[in-house]
């Protein structure tokens, strides 16, 4: 993921947004060429923070405003006495407005502009002002060739807003794009810098409003929010008097053969995560590890619907499918947990049967797909789920008229409504089995405590990512089972269970 900081604003926008609110900017009185020359200080005091010590810039410059910020931030690398270049990928002598104006004012301070060409010799650190969020996904010769040169160099890299080449409002790489190690992004956040393929192409992610009139910016309409500690929903805390039948009955139902191990981590979760009983509807052969691990929670062998159907009446939210399986105990068990019509979290092989058409989704639910199973529950492909995440969440939160959370880099929740939040905590220390299940549990205890499914599903996602980042940096190794305490850790300090 992105470097998180604390600093970085809460709203994400499209580059469409973007470029609106600039307009209406300029509208309002500020100079376009101000604003660019706020951009280039802003990616200038990024750059000398992160390299001091370097003393010498490249800047790769192409046609449109990006390229702007690159001559200026090349005009001040200049003044300040740095070794300077620009290689200019668009020709230089067919720009206009406040790009030609900036390209001028960077000649004048006695920055060398050469033609880019593929043996041009790159030095120091490498500034990204090719394209930025005008990409629209083919590249045109000879900036594929620029960006090659600038994953080939093993230089270090700034972004100026965007890494070239990814897509602003989605996250994804078509074909290639300048992988930066830090990306300097302007005005408003854009969405694509979180998710999709973000991760591996923004590095640290910097932040500068370029003084933008706070007004205005709060007038501009977003497409989502990301989840932060003061964004996420609050847990009350606990009367004194309080008992466990205040905090929701939660069952878990799944584990099927062999699939055991998915059922105790979700039930275990849901326990850990404050529910006031967790029950476990399971196969009869995990009854002694249910007990032996678990002893907390009652686990009832279920081997019929109608067995399952009264545990059903009991408990106040359902978390459905972890090792669920797509056999016949599972799908009796599915649609007996669909007649219930208690708050459900659906999870794993659950998502696999409704894709299917067995079941319909139930109302109030929160879904929990990653994205392949987000594919099948679309008709379409992964690869296409993974082209455009907010949309795929966004579709999914619709078409089942549920709180939708699309696991993975970046992961997303959606409501049927429109609402779209974002999670950029993580760590790839997270990418092991299981997880998925602790997620599952953790928002139903969640549910069981008085959330709302969207609000529920926003909390679950923050939590279970925080605790995965936290844990990640003891680096690989992770067990599903290692995020169960730190979540509960976490969720102390976010909402303390006394006042």
């Amino acid at each position: 993921m992105p470097a998180a900081d604390a600093a970085l604003p809460l709203p994400l926008y499209s580059a469409a947004q973007v470029r609106d609110l600039d307009a209406r900017l300029i509208a309002a009185g500020t100079p376009g060429f101000e604003l660019m020359q706020r951009a280039a200080h802003a990616a200038w005091r990024a750059l000398r923070r992160r390299w001091p010590q370097l003393g010498e810039i490249t800047v790769l410059a192409g046609a449109g405003n990006n390229a702007g910020d690159g001559y200026l931030i090349a005009e001040l690398a200049q003044k300040a006495g740095w070794r300077v270049r620009v290689l200019a990928v668009g020709a230089p002598e067919t720009l206009s407005g406040d790009t030609a104006v900036a390209r001028d004012a960077a000649r004048a301070a006695g920055v060398a502009v050469e033609p880019w060409s593929e043996p041009a010799e790159l030095r120091g650190v490498l500034v990204d002002a090719l394209l930025g969020t005008g990409f629209r996904g083919e590249w045109r010769a000879p900036y594929a060739a620029a960006v090659e040169a600038i994953n080939a160099a093993g230089l270090p890299v700034l972004a100026v807003d965007i890494p070239s080449g990814l897509c602003a409002d989605t996250g994804r790489v078509a074909e290639s794009a300048v992988r930066a190690d830090l990306t300097v992004s302007f005005i408003g956040l854009k969405l694509g810098l979180f998710t999709g393929d973000a991760p591996d192409w923004v590095g640290e992610l910097a932040f500068d409003d370029l003084q933008a009139d706070i007004v205005l910016v709060a007038q501009q309409p977003h497409v989502a929010l990301r989840l932060a500690d003061d964004a996420v929903p609050l847990l009350a805390p606990r009367a004194r008097t309080a008992h466990k039948g205040r905090f929701g009955h939660v069952l878990v139902i799944g584990g099927d053969r062999g699939f055991g191990g998915a059922a105790l981590l979700s039930a275990e979760s849901a326990l850990r995560a404050g529910a006031g009983l967790v029950s476990l509807a399971t196969r009869s052969e995990h009854l002694p590890a249910s007990l032996a691990r678990l002893p907390e929670v009652m686990c009832q062998p279920t081997e019929s619907t109608y067995q399952l159907l009264g545990l059903c009446e009991r408990a106040d939210v359902l978390v459905v499918g972890p090792g669920l399986g797509q056999q016949a105990w599972g799908r009796s068990l599915l649609s007996a947990a669909l007649a219930s019509e208690r708050p459900q979290v659906w999870d794993a092989d659950a998502l696999n049967l409704l894709a299917e058409g067995v079941v319909q989704a139930p109302r109030d639910a929160v879904l929990t797909p990653h994205p392949g199973e987000a594919g099948r529950l679309l008709g379409l492909s992964t690869a296409e789920v993974q082209a455009d995440r907010p949309a795929a969440a966004l579709a999914l939160a619709r078409k089942y008229q549920a709180a939708i959370v699309l696991k993975g880099a970046g992961s997303l929740v959606a409501a049927p409504d429109g609402r779209l939040l974002l999670c950029d905590l993580g760590h790839p220390a997270m990418a092991t089995a299981g997880l998925g299940d602790v997620l599952a549990g953790l928002i139903g205890a969640l549910r069981g405590q008085g959330l709302a499914a969207f609000e529920a599903a926003a909390l679950g996602v923050w939590l279970h990512a925080g605790a995965g980042q936290r844990l990640g940096e003891h680096g690989r190794g992770l067990a599903a089972s290692d995020l169960i305490p730190t979540i509960r850790q976490l969720l102390q300090e976010h909402a303390p269970c006394l006042r």
